[in-house]
């Protein structure tokens, strides 16, 4: 599992849901992942300290700064470009797999009081954003 983080001062997803000042998650879901991935993975974005505290340093979370969340299941990240000018997405999870594991990061978050919107599982979908730093982590 794989998630590209970013810290946003607005973002929207068409079709889908828009957030203002927190968090765009774009999620990847390899084969072999699980329930306790999407958890741990959601615990770590909810608590990961990269909002400014007063003096300016890296130390608040989503949780503290009451910000928001927009999950875009994107399984481009599972993408293996070793051998070639041509991905291979053989290691991504099939989405009937992958679309639970999607819907339970999400639970995950919402469990931890983060409001989460998202896009549309296996759609085509147009995301916008205004990067706010910009704060750009990959977690997996």
């Amino acid at each position: 599992m794989k998630a590209v983080v970013q810290r946003v001062a607005r973002a929207a997803v068409t079709p889908g849901g828009a957030i203002g000042a927190g968090l765009c998650v774009l999620l990847g879901i390899a084969a072999g992942d699980g329930e306790d991935d999407a958890v741990r993975l959601a615990r770590k974005v909810a608590r990961l300290r990269i909002f400014a505290n007063d003096a300016g340093k890296f130390d608040r979370s989503l949780v503290e700064t009451g910000g928001a969340a927009l999950v875009v299941s994107q399984f481009t990240l599972i993408a293996d470009a070793a051998k070639g000018n041509r991905p291979s997405f053989s290691a991504a999870a099939r989405p009937e797999l992958a679309e639970p594991l999607v819907d339970r990061f999400v639970a995950a978050l919402r469990d931890l009081g983060v409001p989460v919107e998202t896009g549309v599982f296996g759609a085509r979908m147009s995301l916008e954003l205004v990067n706010d730093g910009p704060v750009t982590i990959l977690l997996d």
